[in-house]
This record gives structure tokens, sequence and C-alpha cells, in this order.
């Protein structure tokens, strides 16, 4: 018996040798790897399957026609606490849910007066320490058996440490840890697991970051390529698909946080399909070609993971981390501050309301909302998110179900099988992609902005804040898509019951729902 037993281990040791045949186990073999491709100020607009006329988007239109589309998703106002929400799962309405680091220490660095040890230690010794029962976006991935990485922008907050990236739970990461530096797209060195790794023909401490708006010599200074060899973008793909090609054979999450479209304004050269649009000037052309290129990153993803046959198991998640913003203004076309281009009104989202075609915005990148980046109206809030799973997502399905960015981590863990409790804001949408698994869904969400807080209720209900002048709207935004029609008179009640509601969301101080990025807060 003993000698039957060694000769059948010895023969499908043999098989598996010779056929190269997978001899993980059934749990890892069945786990499905899982891309996360995080665009940053995406307005839904922006996306042809939205209805956008002027820039074609096939390869991100083509995972909504063949996966799952949320019509009703919400992300932050802003990148660094919409990250945030995204890696820990709790909203950043809380008085102290997690730390952002402040905006601009790495600027040191650029300019050389400190180490890079030094900033790490900075921003350490700032922070205070992170608690043993927060989990985050990777951790959930790597304890559950997947080999983690992070490649791209900055993974959340303002600043991140070597520290901070291996307590997130990755085994690898690689671009920038900053938010300032990552406002220029030819940087002269970026990092890679706790090493810093310079880029050859990069040599501007600015990382080639240029000006706005739009003048005669911003377009020189932005087409002016001494000091730009390399496009971070072309690198983060390298990357991304050496990560996945390296770990086919076994479970891995990748998170992709591009730059793209976010400005100001930087391209290598501008797609051919916009040089003779007329419909649009010059830095316009070029923004379209930022949106082309992310949409082409798309297509170069997908078309990996079809050439390396992992495809069918791979769960593809695309979102954005806030609302559309315009990084193309130019005298008589549209203006920075927003303004409106008729009147001359400065949009003040209170009394004047941000419109697209009132601002001149030819992609109208909000689609019709009202409101962009920083406004906790629906143009800074609403995201596109995507979800595409051949194994078991049928192609085509939409979803109507109130999800928010901080539901990803509570979603990982289901798909994942990780078992650790959560300490999240978040409910996990696996039932979206799995029938079987038991429903689960908001009441509300809830989300900060530089205006004040706002809830939105999963029948449609939204009550909006805006402090500086104290005022409280309420709308129905099944009735009302563009935000006009201000119903707080008409239903007193419903407005004091929301009150209520997002007083205790706020940790009963609304003023915890005002964001403040010039000093590193507690959110």
């Amino acid at each position: 018996m003993k000698s039957l037993l060694k000769t059948t281990t010895f023969l499908l040791i043999f098989i598996c040798f010779v056929f190269n045949y997978n001899c993980k186990s059934d749990k890892d073999s069945n786990k499905p790897n899982i891309i996360i491709i995080y665009a940053d100020d995406l307005g839904k607009g922006l996306l042809s399957h939205e209805g956008q006329d002027i820039i074609k988007t096939p390869n991100i239109d083509k995972l909504a026609t063949e996966g799952l589309r949320f019509e009703n998703a919400y992300a932050g106002m802003l990148c660094a606490p919409s990250r945030a929400s995204l890696i820990s799962g709790k909203h950043d309405c809380h008085e102290e849910a997690f730390e952002i680091t402040p905006a601009g220490i790495y600027k040191n660095i650029s300019n050389r007066r400190m180490t890079f040890d030094s900033i790490q230690t900075t921003i350490n010794n700032t922070l205070s320490p992170i608690s043993d029962n927060q989990i985050f976006l990777g951790q959930v991935a790597k304890e559950a058996g997947y080999i983690t990485g992070q490649i791209g922008k900055l993974e959340w907050g303002f600043a991140a440490t070597d520290q901070q990236m291996k307590r997130h739970g990755w085994d690898y990461y690689y671009g920038y840890l900053d938010h300032v530096r990552a406002h220029g797209f030819y940087p002269p060195f970026l990092f890679e697991n706790g090493k810093t790794i310079h880029i050859e023909g990069n040599t501007l401490a600015d990382c080639g970051k240029s000006h706005e708006p739009e003048t005669s010599a911003s377009y020189k200074q932005r087409w002016d390529m001494t000091g730009k060899g390399i496009y971070s973008q072309t690198l983060f793909m390298e990357k991304a698909l050496d990560f996945i090609s390296a770990h086919k054979d076994q479970p891995f999450f990748l998170y992709f946080p591009t730059q793209l479209p976010h400005g100001p304004v930087s391209i290598p050269k501008v797609n051919p399909a916009f040089e003779n649009d007329d419909r649009l000037t010059q830095i316009e052309k070029e923004y379209a070609s930022m949106v082309t290129l992310l949409d082409d990153n798309v297509g170069q993803i997908m078309q990996h993971l079809k050439a390396l046959d992992i495809d069918d198991n791979t769960i593809v998640i695309f979102t954005s981390d806030n609302g559309h913003e315009i990084y193309y203004a130019l005298e008589g076309r549209v203006h920075k501050p927003y303004t409106n281009m008729t009147t001359k009104d400065f949009f003040d989202n209170l009394e004047h309301k941000y419109y697209s075609e009132l601002a001149g915005d030819v992609f109208n990148g909000n689609d019709g909302r009202a409101g962009m980046k920083r406004s906790n109206l629906q143009g800074g809030i609403e995201v596109p998110l995507i979800i595409r799973w051949p194994k078991r997502i049928k192609g085509g399905t939409v979803s109507q179900r109130l999800t928010a960015n901080y539901d990803i981590l509570a979603t990982l863990a289901d798909i994942t099988g990780f078992t650790k409790p959560l300490a999240s804001d978040g409910k996990s949408f696996y039932s979206e992609l799995n029938s079987a698994h038991p429903i689960s869904e908001h009441e509300f969400v809830v989300y900060s902005s530089f205006e004040g807080p706002t809830l939105i209720t999963n029948d449609g209900w939204k009550i909006r804040t805006y402090l500086k002048k104290d005022v409280f709207a309420l709308y129905y935004l099944p009735d009302d898509y563009r935000e006009e029609n201000n119903l707080a008179n008409s239903y007193p009640e419903k407005l004091e019951i929301l009150k209520t509601k997002l007083l205790e969301a706020c940790d009963n101080s609304l003023i915890n729902g005002l964001f403040n990025n010039k000093k590193y807060v507690k959110l």
C-alpha cells in the first residue's frame, strides 16, 4: 500500500512538471486576481458610454459592456480624503477616522534640503500610531493569501512613507509617495520598496509641472522638453504589466492609481484623433489626449490579461477618486476660478452653481450635473464604477445600488475570503457580483467637502450643507438630476430627519465635514 502511495505521488509530481500544471491548492487556484484602476479627476461625463461625444473611450466602454456598471456610485470630493477612504473603508466625516499628512512636505526633498530618510522620519513622527485594529485594502488581500502591489500615483493622503506602505499591506510598490510632485509627469526620481529610483533624462525638481491657465508662455514652457525624458505613465504601465506577468500563476491584487487625467495638462504628443478637431483649443486637444491615453492603458491591461490566459478569472474594477476638474482654462473660453462666461459671476455653488454650459466646458465632464471637484454637489462626488469579472458577471449589467468608494474594502474582504472583523463604514456589494451572497445595502452614504458634508439616502434624498452661510438644502435626486430644486421649505420634516442623521454620521460635529488641507488633520 505504501509503495502504491509513493508511486501515485511521484506520478502526480511528474505530470505537474511535464505539463506545467498549476499545483496550487484548490482554494488558491479558485481565487480571482483583482485589479483596481483608479483614475484621477475623471468625471463620468468624460466617458463615451456616458454620453461624451468628443473623446472616445472604447476600452473603458468595453469594460462596461462586458461587466457591471454602477449608476449610483460616490467617492470623495478631493484626491487625498477619497484615497484614504478607499484604503481604510472609512468615510471622511469622522472626527477621528484617519490622519492625512501635510501637503507639500516632499518639496523639501525635491530641493535637496532634506534626505528621503529624514522626510520619512518627519512624517512618521507627525502621525499618531496606526491602531492594530485598523485594516487596510492591501492588508486584506495580503492576509488572504494574495501577492499585493501598488503602482502609480500616491496611494493615500498627501504623503506616505515606506513604513506606512508596508503597514497598509503592500508586498511591492512603485511610484510617488507625495501629492505635490505627482502634479508633474516627468519625475527625476520615484520610490520602489523603500528605495529611491532615479529616472534617467528627467532632471526637473518639480517633475515638469506646467502652469495654468493657458497662455503663450505656459504653452511654450509645457512643450519645452528639456529635462523631460520619460513620461511617468509610461513607467507605471511597464511596472504594472511586469507585476501581472510575474504573478500570473498565483492570486494577485494590483492597485493602480494613475495620474491621468489630473492636470496640469501634460502629454508627450497630441493624439491624432484631435490634431485637426476645430472644436478644440490646443490645450483642450492635449487634455483630451490624456483621457485617451488612460483609455489606451486600460486596453493594454486587458489585452495583457488575455495574452496570459488569466482574463476570465481576473476582476477588474475601474473607478475615479472624485468628480471632474478643468485644467484647460483659456481666456474667453473657460475661466479658473470658475466664472459664468456670460454674466461673469463667480460660481459659489450656492446662489450661482457651476454647470458646464455656463462655464464654457466643451467636454461637459460632469455630465450636466451641478458642481465640480471639491464640491458636495453631484459633479464633485458622483463617479464612474465599473466591474468586469467574466467568470461571474453577465456583461451589460447595470446596478442602481447606492455605493460608496469606502465599500470596496468590505467587498474585497468578501471576494478574497478575509475573515477578520472590519472596523469599516462600508458595506460589501459582493451580492452584486455573486447572487448567492447576502445582500448588504446602505441606508445612506456621507461625504465631506470644502462647502460642508452631505448625505444621500438609498431612496434618493440628499441633504447638502453650505457651512459658510449655515445653509441646509434638500434635493430629491431621482426628479432633480441637476440639483436645481431646493425642497427644504417644502419638506421640513424630512430635512430635520436628515439633519439628525448627518450630525450623527459626523460624530455630532458638522464642522468635521469641512475638510481643511492646509495642515494635517484628523478626519
